[in-house]
């Protein structure tokens, strides 16, 4: 699947029945209807809370924050250089 806007490759799901791409949230084909598979849960043992104690989002692999957008990565980086 294309972005129609700057012309990159779009993540997709490809239908079981008809083989047709979907988005990567479609529940259902879009092209036939047929439902799509549910997407692997996250692996909730391995999360890393935000340090913000009154945050409630889960570090990305970059070291940021799913709700607040904190950079703990960053920071720890910067305190660890001086």
């Amino acid at each position: 699947m294309e972005c129609p806007h700057c012309g990159g490759d779009l993540p997709v799901i490809i239908c079981p029945e008809c083989e047709a791409e979907n988005p990567p949230e479609a529940l259902f084909c879009c092209q036939c209807g047929e439902r799509l598979p549910a997407a692997a849960p996250p692996e909730l043992a391995d999360r890393v809370l935000c340090p913000d104690g009154a945050c409630i989002g889960i570090l990305n692999e970059q070291g940021e924050c799913s709700q607040c957008g904190f950079a703990y990565q960053t920071v720890l980086a910067e305190e660890s250089h001086g």
